[in-house]
């Protein structure tokens, strides 16, 4: 991904085609990419019977064998130091260990794993690799070919290659392959015999198909998915290409399919093919069937086409499927072989300048989503991917772009089952080459080996409705290949668009999918009268904390209808589970495991809206807020009248509940249900039955509106709330505190510290401190102290904001006191003036105190610059450190989750009881955390004692961590730091702020946060009450 400026390494990439072509090693020729291997097709497994073929339970198939599990491995750093003859099957590998298949060698202690996003982790030129450090790996594994494979065609198929790979069985060699994230299949047939058998494979890390798999993502070598035989007769139904759409009003079904079948007799044969579609009950639509005759050794396409059919129809949000039954017979009537496609009625395309799904404009509220898994790498189980499935319908996500491979096959089925717009990409990716003619994409030679991935993704996945637009790949240039596997899509599939982000403007993409533009530009996009969509392939770069700025996002998109969402970079982070020296657990990133010295982009894989074992990070409620499909909107509160929108293209809200609630000051007064049934795309208002609750100085009432789900799914349970919206009724929570009550004792004073006492409560005033407070003797408060700075986030690193602001880090630490003045006033009051000195910033900070005679505390703080120049301020407050022990939080303000000025819309303005621990989040890279803007009062407490702080006048915003801002941060530059570095304080570090810096959200190599929320160093006040009960 274009994501940093990093420096491409070039050296070398002159390319000289003559020798590219006459390499030696296949796996340094880019003609060379598939050896003896059989034509990619649709997934399908062979049964001996309808009813199995219906089940499509493949294990249970006689027909199908899986050869995954515990192989047989040797592991060398260069391929001169691999083994020969390992593949015979009299060699001996008793000294050899094992590897998992699947199983990636790396983290099975084979080699290091290496994260690099442009830059190859080899010296690029290509189609060449160094020959000194190409670590190579050996498999062995036996099996037993089934009694009831014997005689028939038998098809060895990986669901996955490697980098290069050259596969025998029993000794005789069957194949190349370059391929890691596609399927490669042999048919094995001369190579198999009765019995027991030998599989062996030699693989590469590295070939010159890596110059095509460079993704931003971990570089992890071996078998990311599952190896399995099948078996069929001599005639078969080899693929199968069902469209299964719509007619032209979008109402009726059309089916029109092409099957092909296969003969490998020397001799002609007939066969009838009939074909079932099946509801989800089970009942049949149609059958037909077809005669066919099969040429000798040689295929033969049988097509049907039916109009008019009454179905439902398939989307992200009907996920209508049916079943495909195909059963091959010979010419008695026997069953040859029986088969079944899932298919979904719908249609794909650009019309009018916008994408339409089943006719209606569509919005694409996504995600991209890499194959990962904390513990294993590549391999991501199906629970992990069901981990992902419930996170993204839990926030509203209806798209997964698949970035940039095809996934596996299990992912697809369960996006048709589920409900997910998908936008399946090529496995191509070659930015580390450059985008100009260097780029191999324009080297004619490399064509062959473009076109084979491409062709790869659309044969294995086109029959799957959930996919709607085709990619040619990500960011390899717009090379000339680009317009060839365009055109080739184009004739191949006409029911789906197809996109490509370097293309641009240009013509090879229907979509313009460029990534990471900002709100502006879409705006001046969408205003251009474009005759195609906006749907950024990528954008709001979620890493660390991040994601600033969506609710601006979608306000645009939702404005303007040639913009039509995007998918969000990215979906989880690419952290691997690992322990440090002392046994304690974190997650590693580039430049771990011993890989330091090697190229590495230190954390630019931890990017993910979910942590590796999917927990939700906080960017998850913005996620969720901006892209949920029912939306409220005020009428006429005074009156209870509220509008409903109904954001769903196909559904009613029936599948909703809704609910309101009233609160005061942040805590409910009273709440109900209502009922409201809008069509797709509609709107009805409703009156609520609202109370009268009093509003005024002192109470600010506001109205919580919520639909949640009538029903609990696969995903979420009953009652979950699924879309939200907040108003203020009126009143506000800031109002004149009646005069105090109490007898306030000066204990000392002096141009040092002042000391007062109210009952047990003992405020000291000081020139170290600042500000302590003790209760019945024990410290409480122990320290007040102007803040300027932060845990710095990826994005403040990204953006420059750690050095161009960076004179603000120790502005607070470094203040001087000038002077401590007090005065006793008429009412027995206190006011204590203490005025700094901040030489870092030459700025005036004074504070001042008016101690109550109960012992609270007024705080003003005045932040008085004393020169014109200075940059933006990173935050501006004070932080406050408790004593030890102060665990249980209570608040008013946005939550429950964390939340920053452009990036609160998520998180609603309540009441809310936590503990301290709780505000931590674990960052991968630790970073700042835990902030909560709208703030009207904080507690902690203990057992002994609670200190509140109240807000006077305006909201402010707070943490309250274990954690100061000086552990969370990593200094100038990052620093290779994880989560097991830190150890929580027993204080709670607790920080008032009147402003922080927005986080930012366009991206992470420079985006700064939107102009409103940046702030400038120039003379302000803020204030608030400190309490010791």
């Amino acid at each position: 991904m274009n994501k940093t400026n990093q420096t491409i390494l070039t050296m070398g990439l002159a390319l000289i085609a003559t020798a590219s072509l006459s390499a030696a090693n296949d796996w340094e020729n880019p003609a060379v990419f598939a050896v003896g291997n059989e034509p990619t097709r649709a997934t399908a497994y062979v049964y001996a019977d309808r009813d199995a073929a219906i089940a499509n339970v493949r294990e249970s198939s006689q027909w199908f064998k899986d050869l995954s599990g515990n192989w047989k491995f040797r592991w060398s750093p260069t391929p001169d130091g691999a083994p020969d003859g390992f593949e015979a099957t009299n060699y001996d590998d008793s000294s050899w260990g094992t590897m998992p298949v699947p199983g990636n060698w790396e983290l099975n202690g084979f080699g290091k794993p290496i994260y690099t996003n442009v830059i190859y982790p080899f010296p690029a030129n290509p189609p060449y690799i160094p020959h000194d450090d190409n670590p190579t790996g050996c498999y062995r594994t036996s099996f037993e070919l089934p009694k009831a494979m014997e005689g028939r065609r038998v098809y060895l198929h990986f669901e996955s290659g490697l980098a290069g790979m050259y596969v025998w069985i029993n000794g005789t060699k069957v194949g190349y392959g370059q391929m890691s994230k596609s399927p490669t299949e042999w048919d094995v047939t001369k190579y198999v015999k009765p019995g027991s058998n030998l599989l062996a494979v030699k693989g590469f890390r590295w070939t010159d198909g890596s110059y095509l798999e460079d993704q931003d993502f971990w570089r992890l070598s071996g078998f990311d998915r599952g190896v399995y035989l099948y078996s069929t007769a001599n005639q078969s139904i080899r693929d199968a290409y069902i469209v299964a759409g719509l007619d032209k009003n979008y109402d009726r079904g059309t089916f029109n399919a092409t099957f092909t079948l296969r003969n490998h007799d020397a001799k002609a044969a007939t066969a009838k093919l009939q074909i079932e579609l099946l509801d989800a009950a089970g009942k049949t639509v149609f059958t037909t069937s077809k005669a066919a005759t099969l040429p000798a050794n040689s295929s033969n396409d049988v097509k049907i086409s039916l109009n008019g059919l009454k179905v439902l129809h398939w989307s992200a949000e009907t996920p209508n499927l049916y079943t495909v039954v195909a059963t091959l017979k010979d010419a008695k009537g026997n069953t040859i072989e029986a088969t079944s496609y899932k298919v979904g009625f719908r249609t794909s395309e650009i019309k009018d300048g916008v994408l339409l799904v089943n006719g209606k404009y569509v919005l694409i509220k996504g995600v991209n989503l890499h194959e990962h898994n904390p513990l294993l790498g590549h391999v991501r189980s199906c629970d992990y991917l069901m981990k992902d499935f419930e996170q993204m319908k839990r926030a509203n996500v209806n798209t997964i772009r698949t970035c940039h491979y095809p996934q596996s096959t299990y992912f697809y089925e369960m996006c048709d089952k589920y409900g997910f717009y998908v936008i399946d990409e090529a496995n191509i990716e070659s930015h580390g080459l450059g985008y100009g003619r260097e780029n191999v994409a324009f080297n004619p030679e490399w064509d062959p080996a473009h076109m084979d991935r491409t062709q790869r993704l659309v044969e294995r996945d086109k029959n799957h409705p959930c996919v709607i637009v085709w990619s040619l790949g990500n960011e390899a240039s717009n090379g000339d290949v680009f317009k060839k596997t365009y055109k080739w899509i184009k004739n191949r599939d006409k029911s789906r668009p197809v996109q490509y982000e370097r293309a641009e403007l240009e013509d090879n993409t229907d979509i313009i999918c460029l990534m990471y533009w900002p709100i502006h530009k879409t705006i001046e996009y969408a205003k251009a009268n474009p005759s195609r969509p906006l749907i950024q392939c990528e954008y709001s770069h979620a890493m660390g904390n991040s994601c600033g700025n969506l609710k601006e996002y979608w306000e645009s998109i939702r404005k303007y209808r040639s913009l039509q969402g995007g998918c969000i970079w990215d979906w989880v982070d690419q952290g691997i589970l690992t322990k440090d020296e002392n046994g304690k657990p974190y997650y590693a990133y580039g430049g771990d495991f011993g890989a330091a010295h090697l190229q590495n982009d230190e954390n630019f894989c931890i990017n993910g809206l979910v942590l590796p074992d999917r927990t939700p990070s906080p960017q998850i409620p913005e996620v969720k807020k901006a892209y949920q499909n029912v939306h409220f909107r005020a009428i006429d509160l005074a009156k209870g009248i509220i509008e409903v929108y109904n954001e769903n293209l196909f559904t009613d809200l029936s599948q909703y509940t809704f609910e309101w609630q009233l609160l005061s000051n942040g805590k409910p007064a009273a709440n109900g249900d209502f009922t409201v049934n809008v069509a797709p795309q509609g709107k009805k208002q409703v009156t609520l039955n609202l109370p009268k609750i009093k509003a005024g100085e002192g109470t600010e009432v506001t109205l919580n509106v919520v639909a949640k789900a009538r029903k609990a799914t696969e995903f979420y349970p009953q009652g979950y709330v699924l879309a939200h919206e907040q108003f203020a009724m009126g009143g506000t929570f800031f109002t004149e505190k009646p005069a105090a009550t109490g007898s306030l004792e000066v204990l000392k004073s002096g141009d040092k510290e002042v000391v007062c006492r109210s009952g047990n409560v003992e405020v000291r005033i000081d020139d170290r401190n600042s500000l302590s407070i003790k209760k019945n003797g024990k410290p409480v408060l122990e320290s007040m102290k102007p803040n300027f700075w932060r845990g710095t986030t990826d994005n403040d690193y990204g953006n420059g904001s750690v050095t161009r602001q960076g004179i603000w880090r120790c502005a607070g630490a470094n203040a001087q006191v000038r002077k401590l003045e007090s005065l006793v006033l008429n009412s027995g009051e206190v006011e204590v003036t203490l005025t700094k000195w901040l030489g870092d910033v030459m700025c005036d900070w004074v504070e001042t105190y008016l101690v109550h005679l109960d012992g609270s505390v007024d705080v003003k703080i005045d932040f008085i610059p004393r020169r014109n120049d200075l940059p933006e301020m990173m935050r501006l407050g004070v932080r406050l450190t408790t004593a030890d022990g102060f665990e249980n939080l209570k608040y008013y303000a946005r939550g429950p989750e964390e939340n920053y000025i452009d990036r609160c819309a998520g998180t609603p303005l309540g009441y809310y009881e936590s503990t301290v621990t709780a505000q931590y989040h674990p960052y991968v890279r630790p970073q700042a955390c835990g902030n909560h803007t709208d703030m009207r009062f904080v507690s902690v407490d203990n057992a002994a004692a609670e200190l509140n702080v109240t807000a006077v006048e305006t909201p402010l915003q707070f943490s309250a961590l274990h954690f100061t801002d000086e552990q969370l941060e990593a200094g100038l530059t990052k620093a290779q730091r994880h989560t097991s570095d830190l150890t929580p304080q027993k204080k709670t570090i607790l920080t008032i702020d009147m402003l922080q810096k927005g986080l930012a959200g366009n991206d992470s190599w420079g985006a700064q946060p939107l102009d409103q929320y940046r702030y400038r160093a120039e003379q302000r006040s803020f204030s608030f009450t400190i309490t010791v009960k």
